[in-house]
């Protein structure tokens, strides 16, 4: 093995808890009208939040800004932040996506994060990263995740959403449609 290939390795077991839990973001972002974005992962048909992996120089919430940043092109001046989860949030993968190799990985610990859209939607660009997450993405009611995202990830969304609900801001009814 090379050294650079040892270095990979150790910034790889940062990341994974000796529980094999993965430290990851997920992203809440709403819009004036308390609507939550929801996003296809490119290429499938499978809809979620903005997620991504927390590295080992990384806190938590700079993780979030770069997240935010790769996988929707929001920039932190576009958004505002109303709350975070407040402890990890977690769910195990199914045996199938589970990585049996060293760094063993079960599944994410996840702090979440509640924003708001402070800019126009034109703001958004899934493909100012090298390696776009998502094709396309939709404004939808608050709740709408729980029951439309991949099975194993449902109690963390219904999770997350219930801590972070009390800091949704009143819909504003100007805003609506």
């Amino acid at each position: 093995m090379s050294g650079s290939d040892s270095k990979r390795l150790v910034v790889i077991s940062e990341m994974i808890d000796a529980d094999g839990y993965r430290a990851n973001v997920g992203i809440i972002l709403c819009n004036a009208t308390s609507q939550v974005m929801w996003a296809r992962r490119i290429g499938q048909d499978a809809w979620q939040f903005p997620q991504g992996g927390i590295g080992a120089d990384e806190d938590p919430r700079d993780a979030m800004y770069r997240e935010l940043w790769e996988e929707t092109g929001l920039r932190p001046g576009h958004v505002s932040e109303l709350g975070a989860t407040e402890s990890w949030l977690r769910y195990k993968l199914p045996k199938r996506l589970m990585r049996r190799s060293e760094p063993r990985c079960i599944g994410q610990k996840q702090m979440w994060f509640l924003l708001r859209l402070e800019s126009d939607e034109e703001s958004f660009d899934l493909s100012v990263s090298k390696t776009p997450e998502f094709d396309h993405w939709k404004w939808v009611d608050y709740w709408y995740p729980v029951e439309n995202v991949v099975f194993f990830k449902r109690r963390v969304y219904q999770c997350a959403l219930a801590q972070l609900e009390s800091n949704l801001p009143s819909p504003d009814p100007s805003q609506a449609n």
